[in-house]
C-alpha cells in the first residue's frame, strides 16, 4: 500500500468528519468517504497516477470525481488542501498569494481585498481575464512570469477549459443573506480558526448550503485585515464548488460609492445592475441590526 495513497485517504477521511460535523449534505460526506476507501485500497501511488495521466487519469479511479481528482492533485503538487484548511478554520489567503514569484504580502493583500482573489486557482484566472490589469505594477513581463509560475504550480498549461461561469451576483449575495441571518440566530455551527485565536474559541460560523448545482460554504473572513478594520462581522467568504474548480467570492458592505450600505461582491462591482440587486434598503436595514 502506498505510503501517499494513505496519507491522502486520511486527509478526505478529515474532510468528511468536517463537514459531517457542520452539517453538510451527507452526498457530499459520503463521497469524500468513498473516495478514501478507493484511494487507501488504490494498487497504484496517486503522485505516479496523476505524473503519467493528469487531472484525467485520477478521475478514472472509481468513486473519484472531478472536484475529489482535484483535491487530490493539491495534496500531491503542494501537499494540502485548501478546502481542508478553511474547514478547519486555519486558511490563510494573503499568504497563499504572496508564495508566487512576484507577489510580495503588501499585493497579494490588495488582490486579495480589491479583486476578491483567494486561491491561486482564482489569481490564474484572473492573469488571464484581464482583472490584473486594473492593480498597478502589473507590466507586461511581471503577468507572464506570473501565468508561467501558476501553470507549472497547477499541474497545467492553461485555466480549466471546463470551467464553469461565476456564479451570478443575485445568487452570492442570497447565500450571503441565508449566512448572515442563520449566524445572528445562532443556527450554524461554530469552528475555532487556527488564526487570531490564541485561547481556541468557537466563535466562527459556518453554512455548507447549495445552490443550482453549485456547493457553497460561506464563513465570516478572518484575515489580518478584517480584524484590522473591525470587519470580521461584516465580510463574508464564500466558496464555490462546482464543475468548475473551487473559487472564492467576498461580499462586504459597501462603505462609499452608489451602492453605499448596501452588500456588494468585492471586485465585482461593476457587473450590478437592477435586476441582479437585493433591495438597497432592506439590506442596510439588515447590516445595521446584525452589527449592533
Amino acid at each position: 500500500m502506498s505510503t501517499i495513497n494513505r496519507r491522502i485517504a486520511r486527509r478526505l477521511e478529515e474532510a468528511a468528519d468536517l463537514l459531517q460535523s457542520q452539517g453538510a449534505d451527507r452526498f457530499r460526506l459520503s463521497a469524500y468517504r468513498r473516495a478514501a476507501a478507493t484511494v487507501r485500497s488504490w494498487p497504484e501511488s496517486l503522485d505516479q497516477t496523476f505524473h503519467s495521466a493528469g487531472l484525467e487519469g485520477l478521475e478514472e479511479i472509481p468513486g473519484v470525481g472531478p472536484g475529489i481528482a482535484r483535491a487530490i492533485r493539491e495534496l500531491i503538487t503542494r501537499g494540502r488542501l485548501p478546502m481542508l484548511d478553511r474547514l478547519r478554520g486555519a486558511a490563510d489567503p494573503e499568504k497563499v498569494l504572496g508564495s508566487v514569484p512576484g507577489i510580495g504580502r503588501k499585493l497579494a493583500e490588495r488582490l486579495h481585498v480589491e479583486l476578491g482573489i483567494h486561491t491561486l486557482e482564482d489569481l490564474e484566472a484572473a492573469a488571464h481575464d484581464g482583472r490584473l490589469d486594473t492593480i498597478a505594477g502589473f507590466g507586461r513581463k511581471r503577468l507572464a512570469g506570473i501565468q508561467d509560475s501558476l501553470a507549472q504550480r497547477l499541474g497545467r498549461v492553461r485555466p480549466d477549459a471546463r470551467a464553469a461561469p461565476r456564479p451570478p451576483i443575485s445568487e452570492l449575495l442570497d447565500v450571503d443573506r441565508e449566512y448572515r441571518d442563520k449566524a445572528s440566530r445562532g443556527q450554524l455551527p461554530l469552528i475555532a480558526p487556527r488564526r487570531f485565536n490564541p485561547e481556541r474559541t468557537a466563535w466562527l460560523p459556518v453554512l455548507h448550503t447549495e445552490r443550482h448545482g453549485r456547493r457553497y460554504t460561506a464563513l465570516f473572513s478572518n484575515t489580518a485585515r478584517a480584524h484590522r478594520l473591525g470587519k470580521t462581522r461584516d465580510w463574508v467568504v464564500i466558496y464555490t464548488d462546482d464543475s468548475g474548480g473551487d473559487h472564492q467570492h467576498t461580499v462586504i458592505t459597501a462603505g462609499r460609492g452608489p451602492h453605499r450600505g448596501a452588500r456588494i461582491v468585492a471586485g465585482r462591482e461593476g457587473e450590478l445592475d437592477q435586476s441582479s440587486q437585493i433591495d438597497h434598503e432592506q439590506q442596510k436595514s439588515h447590516a445595521a441590526a446584525f452589527s449592533r
